[in-house]
């Protein structure tokens, strides 16, 4: 039997009943993601394994380190084969980490690959996957992964024209792609006002709204909102170590930004101050146009000084923060519930230690008439495996509803990720039917396989209300 088999992560019949009749059909909707805009308009094909798998993804490059791999076969410029082998090298040390489940998962799901990956089958894999690669293309990967919806992350001055190009010639006819709007770096202001201030020249640039005021500058994110929602967006998504707890009136807003402006440097007051402000201006956007606000929180970005200097950042320098998260999130959802201005919101959080008070937060602010207005995510990053994820589930479920949970996404910048989505539905099928077998659910496999089938995609579809394309619309 090979290491990924029909029953793989299953450990008893009911398991096995729930995945196979509930939770392999439901299409992907994969809400938040990396993947390349420019590569889904152009419907590309790649010439290689090390193309499609490995260039760019810092998972892996962080396991080839610990491997003792030099840099030069993770980001720098060895051919892509020796790459891939530095890979293949790696994969057997990997053992317990998720990427030795992933790795053979998607050999198996995209090129019909059984053997396991080591330095002595990594020609075999290597010419065998490229075969396959020949006659694969973004779009036939999406359609063979039964692919809804892809959620993109785009910065406000995106010109979006890879979203417009999709549209206008219906590259993908089954998969709709919409941008996502992440306006990071407009409160983004901890390093030199130089670098702010040439992204809010290029927001003026791209919105036609000047940037010498804050009024200006708010108009322009304004503009760039209604863009993004006229190209099909409806959601938001925002990087930040934790909420500050903080209030800042318009005055002080405009202090601030003048200051920007002017190329002075804030204190960290004044940053938390303008954050706040900034974050429930872009509530306020969000509500009004209905549309679903993403946090995710408590990363601790750029750790090494030397790599970001050399590599640049999203190279694999980056951890779980231990931020206070508690507080600043109540003063914001909390701010806007007041205001009545809370829009449909999910909450990431990166550190565990989180996994009770981002599922009890979520309790507090759930309006009576969205079901499932607020949000727990899907384990992120560092913890979209099998313990984080079953960790994050069991939180949720023991506060919170897991029956009107929106469930997995991707979360990469690799086309091969979405064998992820099954390794979720396999980690969740797996957990009811254990509960089940130890008379903790009932024997009730309607009912419990119309909760996997919801979780799975009817949530989410639901959820965010965008449109869908060909046999999903």
């Amino acid at each position: 039997m090979p290491f990924i088999h029909n029953d793989f992560l299953l450990s008893n019949d009911t398991a096995r009943g729930l995945f196979h009749r509930h939770a392999v059909h439901p299409p992907i909707f994969d809400y938040h993601c990396h993947l390349s805009p420019a590569d889904l308009a152009a419907d590309r094909k790649f010439d290689n394994l090390y193309d499609i798998w490995l260039a760019g993804d810092h998972y892996k490059w962080r396991a080839m380190r610990a491997n003792g791999v030099d840099e030069r076969f993770c980001t720098g410029d060895a051919d892509p084969y020796d790459k891939f082998l530095a890979w293949a090298r790696t994969v057997p040390h990997t053992l317990r980490n998720p990427l030795y489940h992933w790795t053979h998962l998607e050999l198996q799901r995209y090129f019909g690959i059984d053997v396991l990956l080591s330095e002595a089958t990594a020609a075999e894999v290597w010419d065998t996957a490229n075969a396959k690669l020949a006659g694969m293309s973004v779009g036939s990967i999406l359609d063979e992964f039964n692919v809804a919806l892809i959620g993109t992350t785009d910065d406000p001055t995106d010109t979006l024209e890879h979203h417009r190009d999709l549209e206008l010639h219906n590259t993908l006819p089954h998969t709709a792609v919409v941008p996502a709007f992440r306006p990071d770096k407009a409160y983004n202001t901890t390093g030199d006002p130089a670098t702010w201030n040439a992204w809010v020249d290029a927001l003026e640039a791209i919105s036609g709204t000047r940037c010498g005021k804050l009024d200006g500058f708010l108009d322009a994110l304004r503009a760039r909102h209604g863009y993004f929602h006229a190209v099909g967006s409806r959601i938001s998504d925002h990087g930040l170590t934790h909420l500050p707890v903080a209030t800042c009136t318009d005055k002080a807003a405009k202090s601030i930004f003048k200051k920007l402006r002017d190329g002075e440097k804030i204190s960290g007051r004044d940053r938390d101050k303008f954050t706040v402000y900034l974050m429930l201006f872009f509530g306020e956007l969000d509500h009004a146009a209905d549309w679903t606000k993403q946090l995710h929180l408590g990363a601790m970005r750029n750790n090494n000084g030397w790599a970001l200097e050399n590599l640049g950042p999203d190279t694999g320098f980056d951890s779980i923060g231990d931020y206070p998260q508690g507080q600043g999130l109540s003063h914001y959802l909390g701010t806007l519930a007041k205001r009545g201005h809370l829009p449909r919101t999910i909450l990431y959080n990166l550190n565990p230690a989180d996994n009770y008070l981002f599922a009890a937060m979520i309790g507090n602010f759930q309006d009576g008439k969205t079901a499932g207005k607020v949000q727990f995510g899907s384990g992120w990053w560092f913890l979209d495996q099998l313990e984080g994820m079953t960790l994050q589930i069991n939180a949720l479920s023991n506060l919170g509803l897991l029956t009107k949970f929106v469930g997995m996404l991707t979360d990469s910048r690799s086309f091969l990720s979405y064998p992820r989505h099954e390794y979720f539905r396999r980690l969740l099928c797996d957990l009811l039917g254990r509960d089940i077998e130890a008379g903790l659910l009932p024997a009730d496999m309607a009912q419990i396989g119309r909760v996997v089938e919801d979780i799975c995609f009817n949530n989410a579809a639901g959820y965010f209300g965008m449109a869908l394309k060909g046999r999903h619309a």
